[in-house]
């Protein structure tokens, strides 16, 4: 818990350096603030923007790959998963990125949706290419956390899903957005925009983004050693938070790992920093440990499936998710991700790699361009002490920097959408 006080207090100073003029309320649940409860809780409906309760986006699916035989496992993920919303007449279109290991339905996705769409843009929901449907149906190689390769990615099914619809509706100009890695991945599809121009994006806002790929990972993982017992007892703290969440859910069958479940968590258990640190430490170890299986086995590299064994439908993932369950994003990198993509990058070593896969190399790009805006927050739970200096250094007065809300705690938050709106709209 050092590293997170020194982060947490980090926060705090620059939360002095980077608070607006205008006064900024965010309340949060418990007595006292915290960038970990303001993650957890999100914004309370006395701060919330005003939307409409009736999500106005529609599902639909995409072939991406039609030659794709995927492997049996995943015979539900031949077709990549989206949603939509048209207005009725000509519009702007607002791309929207999930963040890491989310879908193109999850909560903040469908609120950004709705305030889009409300201000009157079409938009389309597009799953983190972290997530499993998108790995499977949708990457070219199906080994995700390549910024590069991440950005052709998206931008395949971009295309794809506008060319399935350009006889239904009339957009007059593009706009791409996304929160925290899918915040990251905006930007490096904006910059694969630059070259092909296939969109020309108009403006791009990245919410909540990771400087560092490889210090946010880092940071990630080390929340989950605050499970009780430690990363190992992973599986057994799951399940005791399952069924101590599913006391207060009034539907039994199933709870979802969303924000509504942190938030259900957080009411059930009271915790303290640490307890909120585990929280938030297992929900992303679940996002790490599905990309993790879901990787090895289409590409039988055998992380932790044995490559010589061959999993049908019928075959129970069992053991082989416990040990998932125990590897973080760190591990993926180290173990898997690296090694992958060394014969294509012999140049660079681990430390190089992980420099690669930065808002940092495209520094030069970002201070260029004036169609690249930033929404962040100075308490960000995901950044290094002194990352959140990055943006107002190189984005100026195109960073909007909020003093609290932790990691995309107050993407809600009415002043929040007002700027998301007012950065398209303007």
């Amino acid at each position: 818990m050092k590293k997170a006080l020194a982060l947490l207090l980090t926060g705090l100073y620059a939360v002095s350096v980077w608070a607006n003029q205008q006064p900024y309320d965010f309340p949060t649940l418990g007595s006292t603030y915290s960038s970990y409860a303001a993650t957890v809780v999100g914004t309370l409906p006395e701060v919330a923007a005003d939307l409409p309760e009736e999500n106005p986006m529609s599902s639909s699916r995409i072939r991406i790959f039609e030659d794709r035989q995927v492997p049996d496992p995943f015979f539900f993920d031949e077709t990549l998963r989206y949603s939509y919303a048209w207005q009725d007449e000509a519009a702007p279109l607002v791309f929207m990125i999930a963040g890491t290991g989310a879908s193109h339905n999850g909560d903040k996705n469908v609120e950004m949706g709705k305030a889009f769409y409300h201000a009157g843009f079409h938009v389309v929901s597009i799953s983190s290419p972290t997530y499993m449907n998108f790995i499977v149906s949708a990457s070219e190689n199906s080994v995700p956390g390549h910024a590069y390769e991440d950005a052709k990615d998206i931008y395949r099914v971009m295309e794809k899903i506008r060319e399935k619809h350009k006889s239904r509706v009339e957009v007059t100009d593009y706009y791409v957005t996304g929160y925290s890695l899918g915040g990251f991945n905006a930007a490096f599809v904006t910059k694969l925009d630059e070259e092909r121009q296939s969109f020309n994006f108009r403006k791009a806002l990245l919410i909540n983004p990771p400087v560092s790929l490889y210090n946010s990972i880092s940071l990630l993982d080390r929340m989950s050693q605050n499970i009780p017992g430690g990363a190992d007892n992973f599986d057994q703290f799951l399940n005791s938070l399952m069924d101590e969440v599913s006391k207060v859910y009034q539907k039994s069958d199933s709870v979802d790992m969303d924000g509504e479940f942190l938030f259900q968590a957080y009411k059930s258990l009271d915790p303290d920093n640490e307890e909120l640190a585990a929280l938030i430490g297992v929900s992303f170890r679940l996002s790490s440990s599905s990309l993790i299986y879901t990787s090895d086995v289409i590409n039988k590299y055998g992380f932790v499936v044995p490559s010589n064994v061959t999993m049908t439908r019928n075959s129970s993932p069992g053991d082989y998710m416990v040990v998932a369950n125990q590897l973080g994003f760190t591990d993926y990198f180290h173990g898997f991700f690296y090694p992958y993509y060394k014969p294509q990058h012999p140049e660079l070593d681990r430390e190089g790699f992980a420099r690669a896969m930065n808002l940092e190399a495209l520094e030069s790009y970002f201070k260029s361009s004036d169609k690249i805006e930033v929404m962040h927050n100075a308490d960000d739970i995901i950044l290094a002490p002194g990352e959140i200096d990055f943006f107002p250094r190189v984005f100026g007065d195109r960073a909007k920097i909020y003093p609290k809300g932790g990691h995309c705690g107050n993407m809600s938050h009415k002043d929040n959408v007002a700027h998301m709106i007012s950065v398209f709209k303007n």
